[in-house]
């Protein structure tokens, strides 16, 4: 059966999203498609307000804050001397929501299907460093200048997540004085952004 051009269009574009194949991305073209002028306009309207969506210059997550920082990196009370490591902004969310890290986070990019780090995650790291070289010394721990107090390499615990985890702790190495990972209750091969609350607080906590 000839699908219509318009839904092949929208579905050759959708399908490229992540989590949305051929078949949902059609799906969603016929259904909008059936929903009428309005829910077209709304989604419409939808996707242009992404037009205000900013990349926050220090950790690379998204925001629509004023100013070059998002709210976190902006926050004053957070410490900046532990930063966590993360793929993806959805892994981000789901630390912030169990309330248990309070320092800063670095987005490097999804690295689920790579084998290396690309350049441009390379780059990420490298503004880290020259970020964490203007660090003062710290007056309550005696951490010396000029590096993290801890950073956490939060990626996913996979084959491909392990093997870039040990680049990117090669890459940052000098640059802190702890390197660690996140602790048991991440399953190997599991996903940090399905983890659930207690899982993924009892990682936190438990990381080496």
């Amino acid at each position: 059966m000839r699908i219509p051009e318009s839904i092949r269009k929208f579905a050759d574009f959708f399908s490229k999203l992540p989590g949305i194949g051929p078949r949902q991305a059609i799906r969603l073209g016929f259904y909008l498609a059936e929903s009428g002028e309005g829910a077209r306009a709304e989604a419409e309207k939808a996707i242009e307000s992404l037009a205000d969506i900013k990349i926050c210059t220090r950790c690379f997550y998204v925001h629509d804050t004023k100013g070059e920082l998002c709210e976190i990196c902006s926050d004053s009370s957070r410490d900046q001397s532990t930063v966590a490591i993360i793929e993806k902004e959805t892994d981000l969310m789901s630390l912030e929501n169990i309330g248990k890290f309070k320092g800063v986070y670095l987005v490097i990019g999804d690295i689920r299907k790579k084998s290396i780090l690309e350049p441009g995650q390379k780059l990420r790291l490298q503004s880290l460093k020259a970020r964490l070289k203007e660090l003062p010394p710290s007056t309550s721990s005696g951490q010396s200048g000029g590096k993290a107090k801890e950073i956490i390499i939060a990626v996913n615990p996979t084959s491909v997540g392990n093997i870039n985890a040990a680049a990117i702790a090669d890459e940052l190495k000098g640059s802190t004085e702890k390197i660690t990972r996140l602790g048991i209750g991440i399953p190997s091969g599991g996903e940090i952004e399905f983890a659930d609350a207690e899982t993924l607080g009892g990682a936190m906590e438990r990381r080496t």
